[in-house]
């Protein structure tokens, strides 16, 4: 019989001797302390299962500041519409390159950082392009943020994700409702 000491640490992390497949069965569930990956409920849940999992708060804010975003050009008046979206969406691509710098990882900063540059390149685009750009922009990062949420890649930012998904996706409906509407983002 082997020692406490020699059983593997998925089996003292669940208290037990069952194999990690029994551990992780879809139907079982866990506390926080004890799910592997750190997020309540089984890993095999989908990710708008645990947005609502992380309470509705972040949504309903999300909601709110997603419509701040949508009419933040009103306040800076003296600037055409897309710049201010696209100084916006590089803003909220470099917040994830803070949280890769908490993280510690040197890979997870490199691939943020990548993340984040890609972004202020389509913001630039949507600058003086199409307006679309804009609204693919919002679109993309609500996106990563669904794909954050679900991974994990960045450790740590728990109720981030689906706050700022709801902010982008919120934005980019309301832009897109404008464009169609016949505003024009550019003066």
């Amino acid at each position: 019989m082997r020692g406490e000491g020699a059983r593997p640490w998925r089996d003292r992390l669940l208290g037990s001797e069952q194999t990690t497949a029994a551990a992780m069965s879809p139907g079982r569930r866990r506390s926080m302390e004890q799910n592997l990956d750190g997020v309540p409920g089984t890993p095999t849940e989908s990710a708008l299962q645990r947005l609502f999992a992380n309470g509705r708060a972040p949504l309903i804010w999300g909601v709110l500041w997603g419509v701040i975003q949508a009419a933040a050009p009103l306040g800076f008046r003296w600037l055409d519409p897309a710049t201010v979206y696209g100084m916006s969406i590089a803003l909220i691509a470099a917040v994830y390159i803070g949280f890769a710098v908490a993280d510690g990882r040197p890979a997870v900063i490199a691939v943020e950082t990548t993340v984040a540059g890609a972004f202020v390149v389509l913001a630039a685009a949507g600058v003086t392009g199409s307006a679309w750009l804009i609204v693919i922009g919002f679109v993309g990062h609500g996106l990563k943020d669904l794909w954050q949420h679900r991974s994990h890649f960045v450790a740590n930012t728990r109720w981030w994700p689906p706050f700022c998904m709801t902010i982008d996706f919120v934005a980019a409906a309301i832009i897109a409702v404008a464009i169609v509407g016949g505003v024009t983002l550019h003066q």
